[in-house]
């Protein structure tokens, strides 16, 4: 799997070579989800569920190829459906997660023939296709754009599936090197975000789904944002200084959750002595100090957070650090600019960790704010609503279902989002104790108040 160069502006392209890019997209994340399935696993370990958060890696396989047949063969195609019979199975709103092992699902072989099939119906019937229609499905290629990310996502919490697997390692850590290494001397901090309005969202990025859409402006008063994310050494600190055990620092919920799952750490760690120990992928591994805190959930993100005299940034805070430009007063597409760029964000999975501080310099928004896509997920303190004017579409089960206080807003990506699955502009969402997730978090302050 390799990262698309430049995914955007799409608006730019012309139909035959927005097919072209499809195409080779559609086979990138083909080979992706293999990589992390029929390839490099077998029998039981495709088949068994290694939590009741997450389903067997086949279904996953599956679920992809059905959700393409559905939504580029029977809705953008008008063709009839191949296997009407195996709809239930994959439908993610019919059967939750813990009990999908319990469903007749198909064997790794059928899957992989099933998905194989879709695949070539798919690409047969892309020569045909028309993107310049006034159909918001196909204008643009938008739900192709679909297809190819729910695939991504779908790689990502395979990912989430290997990093809670016992046993051998299945996944080998990427033999090259970062694009990018720390900088000497680079320092984190925070900086000042201006008081003021900004552009929120957006409405003509064709690919974007609908919870990111209508652009909409925003006043904001003046607030601080850190620099980078939250390091383990930083989140080490917090630990050592009875953050766990103190009430004041924990949301009454949180506070719950501490005292009935036990947890004093991030997922996947160990103390052993004096020091910090990791399980990532198979290996066992001292905790990187440099590295930002990873699989930790929204209460621990909340509790460090005031324990070190901040707060979470709110949703419209991460963006506007994220994609204001206050000298043009536009939202840039990333960061950096409109085009994505190699050697800006480690993302793509191409190292199976989160990079060092002060790595990817040349990714740093408008304000100097680093490492804002790729590495981690950041909690956010905002819960996930719709926009003003928000409209679902093309259906209410990607967006509008979750909407309410029971989910967190996350931003930003992780190493192990790919580019074409994360923008600026993107919103994730999850429980505030999930934690198998690649999240982590930085801090914010508003202007004028103390440390």
């Amino acid at each position: 799997m390799a990262p698309m160069n430049s995914p955007g502006p799409l608006d730019a392209l012309d139909e035959g070579a927005l097919k072209e890019l499809i195409a080779g997209e559609l086979g990138a994340v083909r080979d992706r989800s293999f990589g992390l399935t029929t390839e490099v696993l077998a029998g039981d370990d495709l088949t068994a569920q290694v939590s009741p958060l997450m389903s067997p890696l086949v279904w996953d396989l599956a679920h992809v190829g059905n959700y393409e047949e559905l939504w580029l063969l029977r809705e953008a195609a008008g063709q009839e459906a191949m296997r009407p019979e195996i709809d239930d199975l994959y439908d993610a709103f019919e059967h939750p997660r813990a009990e999908r092992p319990t469903l007749p699902l198909l064997s790794p072989a059928e899957a992989r023939s099933y998905i194989g099939t879709v695949r070539a119906k798919v690409l047969d019937s892309l020569s045909s296709a028309r993107f310049d229609t006034p159909d918001p499905l196909t204008s643009g290629g938008f739900v192709y754009g679909m297809v190819v990310q729910h695939e991504h996502m779908h790689d990502e919490t395979m990912l989430a599936t290997h990093q809670l697997r016992k046993g051998a390692p299945a996944l080998l850590d990427p033999a090259a090197e970062p694009l990018q290494k720390p900088a000497e001397g680079s320092a984190a901090g925070e900086v000042l975000i201006e008081a003021g309005p900004f552009q929120m969202g957006t409405s003509d990025d064709p690919w974007a789904y609908d919870n990111e859409r209508p652009v909409h402006l925003v006043d904001l008063p003046a607030y601080y944002i850190d620099v980078e994310p939250v390091t383990n050494a930083a989140y080490i600190a917090f630990m050592e200084a009875g953050g766990y055990d103190d009430p004041r620092w924990w949301d009454p919920a949180g506070w719950e959750w501490r005292n009935t799952s036990g947890k004093r750490a991030p997922a996947f760690w160990d103390g052993e002595g004096r020091q910090w120990l990791r399980r990532r992928f198979g290996r066992t591994e001292p905790v990187p100090p440099g590295e930002p805190v990873q699989h930790v959930c929204w209460y621990e993100a909340d509790a460090y957070a005031r324990w070190a005299g901040k707060r979470l940034p709110t949703e419209a805070e991460w963006e506007k650090a994220a994609r204001w430009d206050p000298a043009a007063q536009r939202s840039r597409r990333y960061p950096w600019g409109e085009v994505y760029e190699e050697g800006r964000a480690n993302l793509g999975q191409r190292t199976l960790r989160p990079s060092e501080t002060g790595s990817y310099a040349a990714g740093a928004s408008a304000y100097g704010v680093r490492r804002l896509l790729g590495d981690v997920w950041e909690w956010t303190s905002s819960d996930f609503h719709g926009y003003p004017g928000f409209r679902s579409f093309p259906y209410k089960e990607y967006s509008e279902v979750f909407f309410g206080p029971e989910y967190k807003v996350l931003r930003g990506g992780s190493w192990a989002t790919h580019p074409l699955a994360v923008r600026g502009s993107f919103r994730n969402w999850d429980y505030p104790v999930r934690r198998q997730i690649f999240s982590g978090f930085r801090c914010a302050r508003s202007a004028g108040e103390g440390r």
